[in-house]
């Protein structure tokens, strides 16, 4: 048995750029775990105490085939060390793990911005499926770009080919870990959130908990020991109010906003659903929080879960029922029937893509007629609309106040980036939360159903 001993790596000089804020997008295909490598260096960037704003792009398809353009998913983050309300317009980096990625998002990409691609996918039939004529890493298109061509597949092979019990296709699940490694080196990041995220993740399978530690730490030490990058950058912590933060996404902020209404009403909490893109998440976060007096119920379809609602708010719970764009259009008729009998409804419409059915991960803001005028006859409601994804925690205890207040219903329009995007939240003093109060007015609905019954 013999063994090869290679000598010492030297280590290179290299330059640390003090940024102040950078936008990275993540793309690939839809199995290429670009949401989840994007969250990981969302979880640590806001960690080391930046200012972060997220934008999860997922393909419109329940599964398009792979290495084609509507198979695309993205990632996209902004991190700063100030504060930020935006996941930023242009990316300054570009993770793209196959053609296809390329393509969709170089156009969005700043003009002389690092593109980081996964050489090893550019083959001639990937290159086809993406539509291209010419290799675009040969043809000089991208010639206006920094360019770091990296054998991301292939790297990743070596380094777990042998040390792990996994066959090749478990193998290539963990090149994300891989290039996230790279992007930690490059962006002054540790490793340690993302170890702990792997072994508490993985626990039960010991193989994976080592392939994907050893691709993490592997696109690391590749990165800090090779040629191809000559700087790397660091972005300083943000100065922010002090306080406890948290990462929050809008849905998570509306679920729990929600529940703290609940609470300072001193009513249960009933929230009738029928799942619906983007909306699906509100309902998964609340059923978590049983403990809280918080019942939901999943209908058969959009209108029975709304005249749920409405049947526990005449009950006295926070009656809540939650759908996107579509859903609403179904649920306007029984609206109508809690406005005309003063029931203080909460109508969560997450917005997406339309019009009809339309594009389930996709996102407009177009629905603010529909929700102020899309009943017959005079049939007024509140609306109210978050503007950030933490800021939807404030305005669903806005919304149950109001309901409760002028015993009316009230929309809470948010919408897919909202409710997908994730930002820091200082989560708040419950003592200094608004206190939600009763109208005190008589409510006329003896006498409505008196005379529906003439």
């Amino acid at each position: 048995m013999s063994a090869v001993i290679e000598p010492p790596v030297e280590a290179i000089d290299k330059n640390l750029e003090e940024l102040d804020t950078v936008t990275i997008r993540f793309a690939g295909d839809s199995g290429d775990g670009m949401q989840l490598t994007g969250t990981q260096f969302t979880n640590t960037s806001a960690i080391m105490g930046n200012d972060i704003s997220t934008l999860p792009d997922f393909p419109a398809e329940i599964r398009a085939p792979a290495g084609s353009l509507p198979g695309v998913s993205g990632f996209q983050l902004n991190f700063s060390n100030h504060d930020i309300r935006t996941p930023g317009d242009q990316p300054n980096v570009l993770v793209a793990m196959n053609p296809a990625a390329l393509k969709v998002n170089l156009p969005d990409l700043e003009e002389g911005g690092t593109l980081i691609i996964n050489s090893d996918e550019f083959t001639k039939d990937n290159l086809a499926h993406a539509a291209y004529k010419s290799n675009p890493l040969e043809d000089g298109s991208l010639a206006g770009y920094r360019v770091h061509q990296l054998p991301i597949s292939t790297l990743n092979r070596n380094a777990l080919k042998g040390n792990v019990q996994l066959s090749r296709k478990e193998i290539d699940r963990s090149k994300n870990f891989f290039a996230l490694g790279v992007l930690y080196w490059l962006y002054d990041r540790p490793l340690d959130t993302t170890l702990n995220w792997i072994n508490a993740k993985f626990r039960k399978n010991a193989e994976l908990v080592k392939a994907n530690e050893v691709a993490l730490k592997t696109g690391y030490n590749f990165a800090e020991t090779t040629e191809v990058f000559t700087t790397h950058y660091t972005v300083k912590k943000a100065v922010i109010a002090p306080g406890r933060y948290r990462k929050i996404t809008g849905n998570e902020a509306t679920a729990i906003g929600f529940v703290a209404a609940a609470q300072l009403a001193g009513r249960p909490l009933f929230y009738g659903s029928y799942p619906i893109t983007p909306a699906s998440e509100i309902l998964h976060e609340l059923a978590r929080h049983k403990n809280y007096g918080v019942k939901t119920f999943q209908a058969e379809d959009e209108i029975a879960a709304v005249c749920a609602a409405i049947g526990a708010s005449f009950a006295g719970h926070v009656g809540l029922t939650g759908t996107s764009g579509p859903g609403l259009a179904l649920k306007q008729e029984a609206i109508g029937l809690a406005v005309m009998t003063e029931l203080p409804l909460v109508i969560i419409n997450v917005q997406r893509g339309g019009p009809s059915t339309g594009l389930p991960t996709k996102t407009e803001q177009a629905d603010l007629f529909q929700a102020v005028w899309g009943r017959n006859g005079e049939c007024p409601a509140i609306v109210i609309a978050p503007a950030t994804p933490a800021d939807c925690f404030d305005m669903a205890i806005e919304a149950v106040r109001l309901a409760f207040k002028y015993m009316v219903p009230v929309f809470f329009l948010s919408d897919g980036y909202l409710a997908n995007g994730a930002e820091p939240w200082a989560v708040p003093d419950v003592d200094k939360l608004p206190k939600i109060g009763f109208s005190s007015r008589p409510i006329l609905l003896t006498s409505c159903l008196m005379r529906e019954t003439k």
